[in-house]
């Protein structure tokens, strides 16, 4: 009976264990907003902000919400679903264990079998903007309370028609209830987009050249860094269930089980063919990739979003003056919300230096490369998940506090809706402002930082690069000419000075006549 009694408990224990992990909390950049968003660190603690200060303004950089696969990853599910076929075949002929074979593979074909485009926004993806919307005005109702007006109210998104239906969708929740259209009682809102070949606030990695660049150069050495998690997983397949599975082929079955954990809610299928650990592995690799080629792995990842960076302390100045100035409420500009894409959420977090370790925040001040995010099991604040899951966001809020306090203006900065630190900024001589900030507020690793300070520290040491420099390779790399193409060029530019000067002389002769 003892033993009956220990087996039951180890088997709930087991059972316990295992639906204590959800794969759909470890798909990285694929994550779904609602399941991740409020995954926080449970040892920072956020400001208590005094009941005295209020938001004056508001800045939103939204990701676009949960989209179907793109034409050519649709492509990749319909190639997997031969494969798979092919595998099983080849498993029959060579009568192996077929029990061990999940029941599912056998005729499976891609949710998506059929499509020929992708990458819209779906129903989820729609719903999650609009409710990000609802919860961002009951938080804030003083930013929110004003007649709608495209001044008051800007909402700006990218050409990528997943930003833009996000955008729309936020629109939708924001000013519900607002209008007279429809049972909901909508209202008509602007929405303005750049275009794709200048938005150098919003896609400024597709504006950027270098970028392009060192990111094609930079690929290979990403795969290299997956190969071996692959190839391990890869093996731990084939001996588990029999199928002579490729490197490929493992990298197919991990896409097709984020995409059908996060759009389609299915995690017995391609996720139950991974352990827990193997997932965690998985995560990692993609983990590391997008901090190589979106975050803190390259300077320029990030510094290339100067950009939207100005634009943001620009619109917090506007809000101050007008403050200062006190103008009627409706005459200036409550909030400024925009819509683009994981490749515009990650480097804007971390040119405010989000989810960093220790003095990582001073080595990037620095210009100094950081270590890769740590492998599990060990922990580490690098998670796609977190940093940019699908409807992920950043806001900044400004807020205007009693002037006794040492400043007048703060700024709040929120990620996935909560509180988070901004980096720890250590005093130097030169930085006295800093110095005496810190002793009367603690902006070092605080959330509610003062805006002069978060100016100082925070944005001031990017500002000194310039967006055209970084990007144009023209600019980077001096014109390198030889003794010989200089002396022609001198003479080019002499003969035509004298073929000028004789063309006045001609010109003056016949005016002359």
């Amino acid at each position: 009976m003892a033993i009956v009694l220990l087996l039951f408990l180890f088997a709930l224990v087991r059972s316990n264990a295992e639906e204590a992990f959800d794969v759909r909390k470890h798909l990285s950049t694929v994550s779904r907003y609602e399941v991740v968003k409020d995954i926080t660190d449970n040892s920072f603690v956020p400001s208590n902000i005094p009941d005295q200060c209020t938001p004056i303004h508001l800045n939103l950089l939204a990701r676009h919400g949960t989209r179907a696969p793109t034409k050519r990853r649709i492509k990749e599910m319909d190639d997997l679903a031969k494969r798979i076929e092919v595998l099983l075949q080849d498993a029959k002929e060579k009568e192996s264990d077929l029990q061990k074979v999940p029941a599912w593979l056998w005729g499976w074909k891609s949710s998506w079998k059929g499509r020929f485009k992708g990458g819209e926004l779906i129903r989820e993806g729609e719903e999650e903007l609009y409710h990000l919307a609802i919860r961002i005005r009951d938080k804030f109702p003083q930013l929110f309370n004003e007649d709608y007006h495209p001044d008051v109210y800007p909402i700006k998104a990218t050409q990528i028609p997943r930003a833009s239906a996000s955008a729309v969708a936020f629109g939708m929740g924001l000013f519900s209830g607002r209008g007279n259209l429809g049972p909901g009682h909508h209202r008509a809102f602007a929405l303005s987009s750049e275009s794709r070949a200048s938005d150098i606030c919003l896609r400024f990695h597709d504006c950027c050249q270098r970028y392009k660049d060192f990111r094609k150069s930079q690929e290979p050495t990403v795969r290299k860094l997956k190969e071996p998690i692959l190839d391990e997983i890869t093996n731990a397949l084939v001996q588990r269930y029999g199928l002579n599975f490729t490197r490929q082929d493992m990298s197919s079955l991990w896409f097709l089980c984020k995409e059908e954990a996060s759009l389609l809610n299915i995690t017995d299928q391609a996720c139950a063919l991974l352990t827990p650990s193997e997932v965690l592995l998985l995560e990692w690799a993609d983990d590391v990739e997008m901090f190589i080629l979106k975050g803190y792995g390259n300077a320029l990842n990030y510094r290339m979003g100067v950009p939207l960076l100005e634009d943001i302390v620009q619109a917090m100045e506007q809000a101050i003056k007008a403050k200062e100035e006190e103008r009627a409420p409706g005459s200036y500009e409550n909030a400024r919300l925009r819509f683009a894409h994981a490749e515009t959420l990650v480097p804007f977090s971390c040119l405010i230096g989000l989810f960093l370790e220790g003095s990582e925040f001073e080595k990037i001040q620095k210009e100094q490369p950081l270590e890769l995010p740590p492998k599990p099991p060990q922990r580490r604040n690098w998670r796609g998940s977190m940093v940019a899951p699908f409807a992920g966001n950043n806001m900044l809020v400004l807020y205007s506090c009693p002037t006794e306090s040492s400043s007048k203006y703060f700024v709040q900065v929120l990620h996935n809706e909560h509180p988070v630190p901004m980096p720890v900024s250590i005093c130097y001589p030169f930085f006295a402002k800093c110095c005496r900030f810190q002793s009367s507020q603690g902006c070092g690793n605080s959330d509610f930082c003062p805006f002069e300070v978060f100016k100082e520290r925070i944005v001031a040491p990017h500002l000194k690069h310039d967006y055209n420099t970084l990007c144009d390779l023209k600019i980077e790399e001096p014109e390198r000419m030889s003794l010989t193409s200089k002396l022609w060029q001198m003479l080019w530019q002499m003969f035509r000075w004298l073929f000028s000067q004789r063309s006045n002389d001609t010109q003056s002769a016949k005016e002359e006549l």
